[in-house]
């Protein structure tokens, strides 16, 4: 199959042709009157700038490690320092996703606000249309990046002459390109943590001035224009949403491929020889059909005027992962064959392999129903915190609370449900593809997600510009929708970091031979690392959160300045206008700032660990991800079941807008929107980050302690992943 690899990257050009086309056509839409246009670009001009101001400071990160990675993996045996090109094209990746999809979501807000004027379907159209761009850019430049870097290395000689499994200084030329190419993994998942948590600072900082100084204080409707934190709480949308959610699945697809294609050497032996690379270029195969899947099934987007948007993405979305179970089916058999793999003593078939994927696929959807059920106005829990809110701020929190901790249950015993249905059917190799298969449709899932801020957007476009009622009530429609598939998004997110950190971990433990050593749990050493990791996510939350409560303090005193500072604002005086450009300055400030410490503490801390001992790096890893799998699904449910709590008492239950139970609920969900939207979705990224940290450092790590060891009896076994293709070659 490696002479069709050409297919994959070329996936991929299609992807971004796609997301070019639909850019145009969003662009070459109508934006409304001049009121609307002004509103649309100070949002579009305060996300470029906060993107802009998040890039420059990313970029000398980035020339810093990419010159510490070169350093430390030249002259390595089993690397080489063109890993730094792998690490600088990942990142670049990631913030051009990151990029092309704030562009068109900042131009297909007003244009769904103006296209709402004459109808819902043109609406909906012009939101998904948004969301596409951002979902597509993030596939298409995963795949291009990752098979275009594999083509180079395998087809060149810029790591050794030779074809794959020639010996280069006695290691396999496929070890060096695995381990190169992973660096594209490292890259992808640096930026996507600073970006997560600095458009996580940045939205939830002008959401809580907002809401807090305008709602409970003013009195005053969301999205009023005398609000001075409006235009940075809808700029927060785009750069929290759209471009932190991006940069969140973006890694978690692209650790997903790399994952399993480490993984894939274990089941090389088992192979004939013209088909020994198969198991390593399944994962890009499928990634690939993935995407010509996805943007099929967007053209099945479609609402009549009065219908059901949800109906609508739905549609798109099951389709897109009924016919992938099909094509995946195809793939693997014709790429594995019928036979019977001998992996490590066991043995294993390429229908175990689908069936891993199908459990990955069909645990991913029902994390997100569940999802749904936490964080949805028509469920028992969000309407039992809206009762809860009768009697004031504490019992809401109280009962939020105890939401969002039940919550972990259930995403918890589907995660172990697809785990063990991929370990008993295919091994490690089949956790790897159970998180891809979960990831495979990543176009369309992501285009539903991004589809919400943008339909946010809208309304608030719509009650700023004071467009007629019918209007307003079709954007609503549109934002109730996005409200639940921005939960089931991070329901899924969540699912996926999971998987995806797991292939991660075993991937590391692959190629440090921690697989042959084992890692003994009742180890002092070990046991230290579980400690350390499971405290971890506690603290990368409370330095979020933290960052979130200083920005907003500042945020709260700008606005409540403006009202008691600018005559005729808080009463809404013809001509006196909010200054809007200062709250979004205090968020971009803020964000920029505070999300460097959380950004060092998940590349330091593994590094720190594996230095002391593989072994503790082994333990921190599963300490981490136990512990930030629950804090993630607790803090992302919890702040969703507060969020739509409040939209249902504000929706003219319990007393309605302004009343009590509603200030309490505000209250509510001013707590929840840094759970939610800043320190939950973070968590993802962090389990992620420090498994592929693990993973790049690992041939360093296995050189360290090597030399460090007195005798050969001590030194670190070869990594299991030599021994698999020394094995093949055999």
């Amino acid at each position: 199959m490696i002479d069709y690899m050409w297919a994959i990257p070329a996936a991929g050009l299609l992807a971004l042709g796609y997301a070019m086309w639909r850019s145009a056509w969003v662009n070459g839409k109508d934006a409304g009157n001049e009121t609307m246009v002004e509103i649309a670009n100070n949002v579009r001009e305060g996300a470029m700038a906060f993107l802009a101001a998040e890039y420059r400071k990313l970029a000398i990160f980035v020339v810093v490690v990419a010159g510490l990675l070169a350093w430390a993996n030249a002259g390595q045996k089993d690397s080489h320092a063109l890993l730094a090109v792998s690490f600088v094209v990942g990142a670049v990746a990631s913030g051009l996703a990151g990029f092309f999809g704030m562009r068109v979501a900042t131009a297909a807000n007003t244009r769904t606000t103006h296209a709402a004027r004459t109808g819902l379907p043109a609406a909906l159209e012009v939101a998904f249309s948004g969301g596409a761009v951002m979902g597509m850019s993030v596939v298409g430049l995963g795949v291009l990046g990752l098979g275009g870097l594999f083509l180079l290395f395998a087809k060149t000689g810029m790591l050794g002459e030779g074809d794959l499994f020639a010996r280069i200084d006695g290691v396999p030329k496929l070890a060096i390109v695995l381990n190169v190419v992973s660096g594209f993994s490292l890259g992808a998942s640096s930026i996507a943590l600073f970006a997560r948590v600095g458009g996580g600072i940045f939205t939830k900082a002008a959401d809580v001035g907002a809401d807090l100084v305008g709602k409970v204080e003013a009195g005053i409707p969301e999205d009023d224009p005398r609000n001075p934190a409006t235009i940075a709480d809808n700029v927060g949308d785009n750069v929290g949403d759209v471009a932190g959610m991006g940069a969140d699945l973006f890694e978690s697809y692209v650790g997903a491929i790399v994952g399993s294609m480490i993984l894939g050497t274990g089941w090389m032996a088992g192979m004939d020889e013209a088909s020994r690379l198969n198991p390593i270029l399944l994962p890009m195969f499928i990634a690939a059909a993935g995407i010509v899947v996805s943007i099929a099934c967007t053209f099945l987007v479609r609402v009549k005027e009065g219908g059901n948007p949800q109906k609508a993405l739905d549609t798109g979305t099951f389709a897109a992962g009924g016919i992938m179970l099909a094509v995946s089916y195809v793939l693997i058999t014709q790429m594995l064959g019928t036979g019977e793999f001998k992996v490590m003593g066991e043995t294993y078939t390429a229908m175990g392999v689908f069936w891993a994927t199908v459990g990955g696929l069909g645990s991913g959807l029902a994390i997100g129903m569940v999802t749904e059920y936490y964080t949805s106005d028509h469920k028992k829990p969000v309407k039992g915190i809206a009762d809860e809110s009768l009697t004031g701020p504490a019992t809401n929190i109280i009962s939020g609370l105890g939401v969002g901790m039940k919550s972990t249950a259930y995403p918890t015993m589907l995660i172990v449900a697809a785990i063990l249905i991929a370990y008993y059917t295919s091994g490690l190799y089949g956790i790897a593809m159970a998180a891809l298969g979960m990831l495979s449709t990543t176009g369309i899932q992501l285009a539903v997600d991004a589809y919400g801020p943008i339909a946010d957007n809208a309304g608030g476009i719509a009650e700023m510009a004071h467009l007629p009622p019918e209007v307003r009530q079709r954007t609503d429609k549109l934002d109730a929708v996005g409200n639940t598939t921005a939960a089931i998004g991070k329901g899924f997110a969540i699912g996926s970091a999971a998987l995806t950190s797991l292939a991660l971990f075993s991937a590391f433990a692959t190629k440090a031979g921690l697989l042959h050593s084992g890692i003994n749990v009742l180890s002092p050493p070990v046991m230290a690392g579980v400690f350390i990791g499971g405290m971890l996510p506690f603290l990368f939350s409370s330095m979020a959160m933290a960052a979130v409560g200083r920005a907003a303090g500042r945020m709260i005193e700008e606005v409540r300045r403006q009202f008691r500072e600018i005559p005729g604002l808080k009463e809404g005086k013809e001509g006196v206008k909010a200054e809007h450009a200062k709250c979004v300055e205090i968020s971009t400030s803020a964000a920029i700032k505070e999300m460097v410490a959380p950004g060092l503490l998940a590349v330091i801390a593994p590094v720190i660990a594996g230095l002391y001992s593989l072994e503790t790096l082994g333990g921190l890893l599963v300490g981490t991800t136990v512990g930030g799998v629950m804090m993630a699904i607790f803090m992302s449910n919890a702040g969703g079941a507060w969020d739509n709590a409040k939209k249902y008492i504000e929706g003219g239950h319990n007393g309605g807008k302004g009343s009590e139970a509603h200030k309490a609920a505000v209250i509510g969900d001013t707590v929840g929107d840094p759970f939610k939207d800043t320190a939950g979705p973070a968590l993802n990224i962090l389990i992620k980050l420090m498994s592929v940290v693990a993973l790049v450092t690992a041939p360093v790590l296995v050189s360290f302690h090597a030399k460090k060891a007195e005798d050969g009896d001590k030194a670190v076994n070869k990594p299991a992943i030599e021994r698999s293709i020394a094995k093949t070659d055999r």
